[in-house]
């Protein structure tokens, strides 16, 4: 079964999709968290943030809360996009738990990715690193924190066509006082 990918980048942000066509999709949908993609993947950006002279990134919990959020409401609700189903900027989004109150300067940016059926780490990374927007993001000297979240679902619904997929947000911060 050979796999096709598509590239999409956006101004605000950017987007990676990867679609593998599937036998056919789980009667019942579920949704779960990728814990140990999201660890394995803290790894591998830590390693080629080094590898390139930069500061290792800290998992960030209000980060990973922003993006724990979106990966769940893009996989349940069927979309990809960097705007909330309402509509929302990433930006806000990310505010609602990133908070700048308090800090002089307050930066966010957001990488996405989504696969059918699934994508490790060292292939997301690998995916992010073939745009040019989302390298940027991930080699960005600015960035201080990150939050990650992936989830998988057996069965998502709109632009996932009821196939089994992985939705996978990296959302980074700077703040400083």
């Amino acid at each position: 079964m050979a796999a096709r990918s598509r590239l999409l980048a956006s101004l605000a942000a950017t987007l990676v999709v990867l679609v593998a066509p599937s036998a056919g999709s789980a009667d019942v949908r579920t949704m779960s968290s990728s814990n140990q993609l999201q660890t394995a993947l803290l790894g591998q950006v830590n390693a080629l943030r080094a590898a390139n002279g930069l500061g290792r990134l800290r998992l960030s919990t209000s980060l990973s809360a922003a993006a724990g959020r979106h990966s769940t409401e893009m996989a349940r609700r069927g979309y990809f996009s960097h705007d909330s189903a309402n509509g929302a900027s990433f930006s806000s989004r990310i505010e609602q738990f990133y908070s700048p109150r308090g800090f002089h300067s307050w930066t966010v940016g957001e990488n996405l990715l989504w696969a059918s059926p699934d994508v490790g780490a060292l292939r997301a990374l690998k995916l992010w690193l073939a745009s040019p927007p989302h390298r940027a993001n991930l080699l960005s000297p600015r960035w201080r924190e990150i939050g990650l979240a992936a989830v998988h679902s057996t069965s998502a619904p709109g632009v996932y066509g009821g196939r089994p997929a992985t939705v996978l947000t990296a959302d980074f911060g700077a703040r400083t006082r």
